[in-house]
């Protein structure tokens, strides 16, 4: 008999714009959510629930409660640097933000490639502390403004 499959310590939240990816990387990696996820079992980690049931939850409710949990926030916004109110959630809660960025991630397939592509520079992310934005493309991940 196996032993029992041990609780996931979940590090990243894929917002609803990334789900296709989210889903793709969460039969991999047990350490990601995403809104809706019921969790399971990824090699032989239980993740649980994510706390944000719904994809049509604003930013403004969801963004605290994964700013709480320190999870590292992974979304596609082009034009993150015009969206205000995203910005000042990210600031005022300490979040951790990730945002795919350019024609590089209008699809899954090239969302994933822009993760894998910078998936050494924002893992080392996990040790920085909030509130911080980087936008990643194929080739870079650069801070965003947050003033």
């Amino acid at each position: 008999m196996s032993p029992p499959a041990r609780p996931a310590t979940v590090r990243f939240y894929f917002d609803a714009d990334v789900l296709g990816l989210a889903k793709a990387i969460g039969n991999l990696r047990a350490d990601i959510t995403w809104p809706g996820d019921d969790g399971g079992v990824v090699h032989k980690r239980v993740r649980a629930p994510c706390p944000i049931r719904s994809t049509s939850t604003p930013d403004v409710e969801w963004i605290p409660v994964v700013a709480r949990q320190d999870w590292i926030i992974i979304t596609r916004d082009s034009r993150i640097q015009d969206h205000r109110a995203e910005i000042d959630a990210v600031r005022a809660n300490s979040a951790r933000m990730i945002a795919l960025v350019g024609k590089d991630a209008r699809g899954v397939w090239s969302q994933l490639e822009v993760f894998m592509c910078q998936w050494r520079a924002i893992e080392a992310t996990l040790d920085q502390d909030g509130p911080f934005i980087y936008s990643a493309t194929r080739t870079s991940l650069r801070p965003v403004a947050l003033s």
